[in-house]
């Protein structure tokens, strides 16, 4: 992930989810957007035991590399940038044909009997008593969030859906 991070960000460090994405498609897109969302990602809430602090959300769907971590890959191609350059384009479920991303992937918690519902990209927090009343919360929050907006300046599809994943610990809190 820092690798491929590295490689499409530009000067200030910065780079959008759908980059890193169509840079790894040899990897479970769902996997990459958890590990740059949640696993490497400083400030992001903490779903997960093991985090490295790689990068610090700045914005919708937009990540910086951290200082501690900003040093560019060396130019002579290593066997995965050598197979990245030639790869084929992401698939059509990641991006449309703009690079907008046609979805928006929600996590969702349970935290002291509500369960907590939470875009990566897009800044919508939702919550609710049960998952039908989260899931009827989370649809009104997008759609009065993206209401007067042009997604595509987000860096979404004009009509994104939405992928929630449910994410809890089998052995308690």
């Amino acid at each position: 992930m820092l690798e491929a991070a590295r490689r499409v960000c530009g000067e200030d460090w910065t780079f959008r989810l759908a980059d890193i994405v169509r840079e790894l498609t040899h990897l479970n897109e769902s996997t990459v957007r958890t590990h740059v969302t949640s696993r490497c990602c400083v400030n992001a809430p903490s779903h997960h035991q093991h985090r490295w602090p790689y990068f610090r959300r700045v914005g919708r769907a937009v990540y910086q590399v951290e200082p501690d971590y900003r040093q560019r890959p060396a130019p002579s191609a290593t066997p995965v940038a050598a197979a990245t350059a030639a790869r084929e384009p992401a698939p059509a479920y990641v991006v449309d044909a703009a690079g907008a991303a046609s979805t928006i992937h929600v996590v969702v918690t349970e935290s002291e009997g509500w369960y907590v519902a939470e875009c990566m990209e897009a800044a919508v927090v939702t919550q609710g008593r049960t998952l039908d009343e989260l899931i009827g919360n989370l649809r009104e929050a997008v759609g009065l969030h993206l209401e007067g907006e042009d997604p595509v300046e987000s860096g979404l599809s004009p009509t994104p859906r939405l992928s929630v994943t449910y994410e809890f610990s089998p052995f308690g809190p």
